[in-house]
């Protein structure tokens, strides 16, 4: 009888060392690829209707994970104005937004396990509204410093990129750039896309772009900050 127990107790042990075994050493569930091409709106359209159908390449996934995709359209480049969030199964969806409004959005490809790719490049487009014949330029889209980051100090480039739905117009810019949460004007109608700054370690600094076209609209940039080392 004891011998049976013992034998019992060592198969226990044996399978329960297996089982470990087995979950420690199996792969982690991968995320999908990131949706890196867009079929509709493309960057910086007029959309002549406002029954918008959106439409991406899809998303991969490693482990063969069914894929959903969460789209987010938003009046402002960071999407944290949110008009419209969506979470659908197929790498298309149609919705109505309003005349005559600038949007911004991106999407991000979701598997069945819930793993999350890293969102979209965020794409800006306008719905064309009843007696416009001038539409405001795009929010100006940061390229460099990241925002949030940090970088060695000295010399540094802050470097945009402005658009406008308008084909011809002239954009110009105004640069904003100083240690407060609100920063100066420093440099009014830019022409060029890029502008040197010195910086000292151990600073945060903010800084935004307002962007104008040629008729004189204007669009106000979003604050960016970065760090110093």
């Amino acid at each position: 009888m004891r011998k049976t127990i013992k034998h019992i107790i060592a198969a226990v042990l044996v399978l329960t060392i297996i089982a470990c075994s087995s979950s420690d050493g199996a792969p982690a569930n991968s995320a999908p690829t990131e949706v890196t091409e867009v079929v509709f709106p493309t960057a910086n359209l007029l959309c002549t209707d406002n029954n918008i159908t959106f439409q991406w390449n899809a998303s991969t996934d490693a482990d063969n994970d069914p894929v959903s995709y969460r789209i987010i359209i938003a009046t402002d480049r960071d999407l944290t104005n949110v008009v419209e969030e969506r979470t659908v199964n197929t790498n298309s969806v149609t919705i109505i937004l309003q005349q005559g409004v600038a949007y911004y959005w991106s999407i991000t490809a979701i598997d069945d396990m819930g793993n999350e790719s890293n969102p979209s490049t965020t794409l800006a487009f306008f719905t064309s509204g009843p007696g416009i014949s001038n539409y405001a330029p795009f929010t100006a889209a940061l390229n460099a410093p990241a925002d949030g980051g940090s970088i060695s100090a000295g010399s540094v480039n802050l470097s945009w990129t402005g658009a406008d739905t308008d084909v011809g117009d002239v954009l110009t810019y105004d640069l904003f750039f100083g240690t407060s949460d609100n920063p100066p004007l420093i440099e009014a109608g830019l022409s060029a896309q890029i502008f040197n700054v010195n910086t000292t370690s151990g600073t945060t600094y903010y800084w935004k772009v307002d962007t104008t076209d040629d008729s004189g609209v204007k669009t106000l940039g979003q604050i960016w900050s970065f760090s110093t080392n």
